[in-house]
């Protein structure tokens, strides 16, 4: 059958991404969308739009009922998952299929096997695929630790614990047990052997009806946040041949005992003496599938289509790789502050366009980063000859982009591609549990005059009905006016920063007491200074109360400040704010008003943008007010609870009272 007009029951970047092949192919197009979604650029991309009522994924993504019927009411005739949601989802699948539309992906039968990572090792371990042996909770002893603890169904990180002693196992199955119930709606968790500075090397397959199973080199996913993906390569460096031929005979053989069909991944879990075990198999599309692309030169959704249509793959054998490719993710998140999620207006998100670069999203500038959904705005892909030669030209693209909006991790993402043990290939899955403070630490780059650019591009700002051309001149002349002063803060650091200039009749801004700075240009979007002979450019963007200033080796964030602080503004000492919109989801067990509590004890649970954040205690002392409560609904800034510092009051027993 040839697919003429395809849904994708997903949103934002893959989406996109999806249309994009699907435009090449002359196939027309249709997207669902949640009302939270209703302006996202999905679709806006889309020829056809199907509205689900709702905004959380359980009311609109998930609901398999309604995609379906948003595909016939379309008159779609194939639908494409993507990934997540309902990506991996059996019964969704069948139910495309009963409904007379084509699945673009795996048998039904593929997925339910692989779908619990119990069931789906048993099978692996009769193909002869290596596994890690598994740990039964209730016997496990010393020996055993360190253990991992993983949801039996779903991935991204949830449901997985890492157990260093065995009295915290009983409290972590059920944290675990608790966090996978509420994500996939299954509660089982096994436990496994966690490997130490072990590196997460997956291999892409792709496979048709006409037995041709293709192994498409491998990848390289050892850098992550909470269990997730953070930058992603292909092929895995420092492999020897022996283990890469190992990796790839195992993924053909995980493929050939489901029967696969289409395109998935074999993910395994390589020890530093280079042994590789069995993961889980992702029966679906990766996020990082664009590295394989640009090694192999493939549309690997276009292959997707071409299977589902009941072609065999063009070739008994895939293409031969070249060169190098690396995918950086790029989150709305604040690494130093626990990679917490960020929301709000997207204003500028621009990335150069040069040859080896590519860049996937779901946004652009003028869209809003809402709570819903996953915090990845972007991936930035970049391909080359080498692996040096790659690594520098997404550090170089990443550091010269224009992301103006939430805090992101561009610039935890460039330092971790320039990092020497990145750069060395020395990759495992503890990389920034060693190296986040260090790549979270204020950087080299200079503030103090950055702040001083965004000031005077500020001073020359027309009035709204227009203004004079941007103004150029060689430097600044003794005059007695009285100079101005304008405060910033930086973001995300807080580090405050006072500018003082004067203005004087040219009406030029002049900076005053910056020895050995000169201004040369000035205008509200740009300034050049003159820092000790050297000339420095500075693009400036003012979006409300914020300052964006973005230098050649780096970008500032400032929040102007008003001449004096209002006291209005000050928050009780101890009051723990909700770092962003979420819902409660938990509280510490017996918590409540009189508690004592402990510095760095975690007290709320709230889950906001697909994961869960921890709201600690600020010091040690006593609960005195309590707000939160499970189910909650909470905007940013909300008041959770206020914490008294001092020596907590011991309750004393009636009996001696």
């Amino acid at each position: 059958m040839t697919i003429t007009a395809l849904l994708v029951a997903n949103r934002g970047e893959i989406a996109c991404r999806i249309f994009r092949t699907c435009r090449d192919l002359g196939i027309t197009t249709v997207a669902v969308y949640s009302d939270a979604d209703a302006e996202a650029l999905h679709v806006r991309e889309a020829d056809l739009a199907v509205r689900l009522p709702g905004a959380a994924p359980a009311d609109t993504y998930l609901r398999g009922d309604l995609v379906v019927a948003a595909a016939l009411a379309a008159g779609a005739d194939a639908v494409h998952p993507g990934y997540g949601f309902l990506s991996e989802n059996a019964a969704f699948a069948a139910a495309v299929q009963d409904a007379g539309l084509v699945w673009v992906g795996p048998p039904v039968k593929a997925i339910e096997l692989m779908a619990s990572k119990t069931r789906a090792k048993e099978l692996m371990a009769g193909a002869g695929v290596p596994l890690l042996a598994p740990v039964d909770p209730a016997t496990a002893g010393e020996d055993d630790l360190p253990l991992l603890l993983k949801a039996a169904a779903g991935g991204g990180g949830r449901g997985m614990r890492i157990v260093r002693e065995l009295g915290a196992l009983p409290a972590e199955l059920l944290a675990a047990a608790a966090e996978a119930a509420s994500a996939f709606g299954d509660g089982e968790v096994f436990a496994e052997p966690y490997v130490e500075r072990g590196r997460h090397v997956e291999v892409q397959v792709m496979a048709d009806a006409h037995d041709t199973v293709w192994a498409l080199g491998t990848r390289d996913c050892s850098l992550q946040r909470r269990h997730q993906k953070v930058i992603e390569e292909a092929p895995a460096p420092g492999l020897d041949d022996t283990l890469r031929t190992r990796l790839h005979d195992a993924a053909v053989a995980a493929a050939r005992a489901v029967d696969y069909r289409g395109a998935g991944t074999v993910e395994f879990l390589v020890s530093a003496e280079g042994r590789p075990y069995f993961l889980e198999m992702n029966t679906r599309l990766q996020v990082e599938h664009p590295v394989t692309e640009a090694v192999f030169g493939l549309d690997l959704v276009a292959l997707q289509l071409r299977v589902a249509e009941g072609e065999p793959l063009p070739a008994p054998a895939p293409p031969q790789p070249s060169g190098h490719a690396v995918e950086a993710r790029l989150y709305a998140e604040d690494p130093a502050r626990d990679w917490q999620p960020q929301t709000g207006a997207l204003y500028a998100l621009q990335v150069p366009d040069a040859p080896g670069l590519r860049l996937d999203t779901g946004y652009t500038g003028g869209d809003t980063i809402g709570v819903h959904y996953d915090p990845m705005i972007a991936k930035v892909i970049a391909h080359a000859p080498t692996r040096p030669e790659a690594l520098r030209l997404l550090a170089r693209a990443l550091e010269r982009a224009r992301i103006h909006g939430p805090v992101t991790n561009r610039d935890l993402l460039v330092r971790s591609l320039r990092h020497p043990d990145f750069a060395a290939a020395r990759l495992d899955t503890g990389f920034y549990d060693r190296h986040l403070a260090a790549l979270t630490a204020p950087g080299a780059g200079d503030p103090a005059t950055a702040a001083l650019a965004a000031a005077l591009a500020e001073a020359v700002r027309p009035a709204p009905a227009g203004g004079p051309a941007p103004t150029r001149f060689g430097a600044w002349r003794n005059v007695p006016s009285q100079p101005q002063c304008k405060r910033y803060r930086g973001e995300p650091d807080g580090t405050e920063h006072e500018v003082a200039y004067r203005t004087p009749r040219t009406g030029v801004p002049e900076p005053h007491e910056a020895p050995g700075t000169r201004v040369l240009a000035a205008a509200p979007d740009r300034v050049t200074l003159e820092v000790d002979g050297i000339a420095r450019h500075f693009a400036v963007r003012a979006e409300r109360d914020r300052v964006y200033v973005d230098a050649a080796d780096a970008a500032y964030t400032f929040t102007v400040l008003p001449r004096f602080t209002d006291p209005a503004t000050h928050t009780a000492p101890g009051s723990l704010l909700a770092p962003m919109p979420g819902t409660v989801v938990r509280l510490a067990e017996g918590l409540t008003t009189g508690a004592p509590v402990e510095a760095g004890q975690p007290l709320i649970w709230l889950e906001a943008m697909k994961m869960e954040h921890r709201i600690l205690a600020p010091a040690s002392g006593t609960l005195t007010a309590l707000h939160a409560a499970p189910g909650h609904q909470v905007e940013v800034g909300a008041l959770l609870a206020v914490v008294q510092e001092g020596p907590a009051a011991i309750p004393v027993p009636e009996e001696t009272a």
